[in-house]
């Protein structure tokens, strides 16, 4: 059984679509990356995902469970969990206080301890700067803050919208280069990106967003291969 399933999902604003028939799996403990440009419903397909909006036709599932029922708290405790873009981290708390924010769910809190040496392996910097304000840090120390408070839920799926966002070529590697080592101790991740050479190089499979729409999917080589997204993404 697939983890997630989409299965005829649209989402509108008021009167504006969104989304329109939106058919979408992945599989556990893979990369899946959703491309496509600015306004193409990436960030509304997330949101909806995680109970942000209501689809107004089609099904959302985990497992059998339906997510589009689902209040978006009791989405994350199903083990489904953001790093929105723009980051979203407090920034008048510490380092420290925003990662222990993550683990509010109770499945998550007893594992606090071994969550927060996790992390910390994973990210040596936050460990240094665990009693700073977060809003002090650096734009990509703060990415990495909003990954580690993700995984302070201990998240079945992990959900990354726009991760390299504003960060230099060098974070940017380094923060795909810590996704890969996330999903291969066994976290499943869902990737949106516009960046489409970065986000589809490490995935299994792809998807393409256009105008609310599935317009391509395949094995992440062969999309970055397929002459449409070289043309329409990759300036080729």
């Amino acid at each position: 059984m697939s983890l997630l399933s989409l299965r005829g999902v649209d989402v509108a604003y008021g009167d504006l679509p969104a989304l329109t028939g939106v058919d979408l799996v992945i599989e556990p403990g893979e990369i899946l990356s959703v491309v496509g440009a600015n306004g193409a419903g990436k960030t509304t397909m997330l949101r909806a995902i995680s109970g942000l909006l209501r689809p107004r036709a089609g099904e959302i599932t985990l497992d059998g469970v339906r997510l589009d029922r689902l209040p978006s708290h009791a989405v994350v405790e199903q083990g489904v969990v953001q790093v929105p873009e723009g980051r979203k981290i407090f920034p008048s708390l510490t380092v420290l206080e925003n990662l222990e924010l993550g683990s509010y769910t109770a499945a998550a809190r007893p594992h606090r301890r071994e969550s927060l040496d996790r992390v910390l392996a994973l990210f040596p910097i936050l460990g240094e700067r665990r009693r700073q304000a977060a809003g002090t840090m650096s734009g990509g120390q703060q990415q990495m803050l909003a990954i580690g408070r993700a995984l302070m839920a201990r998240p079945r799926l992990l959900m990354l919208d726009e991760p390299s966002l504003g960060l230099a070529p060098k974070i940017v590697q380094e923060i795909f280069r810590i996704i890969g080592e996330i999903n291969r101790a066994g976290t499943t991740v869902l990737l949106v990106e516009q960046n489409t050479r970065q986000a589809l190089a490490p995935a299994g499979r792809g998807y393409v967003l256009e105008n609310g729409r599935v317009v391509l999917s395949g094995a992440g080589r062969d999309l970055l291969d397929n002459e449409h997204v070289q043309r329409a993404y990759l300036g080729m």
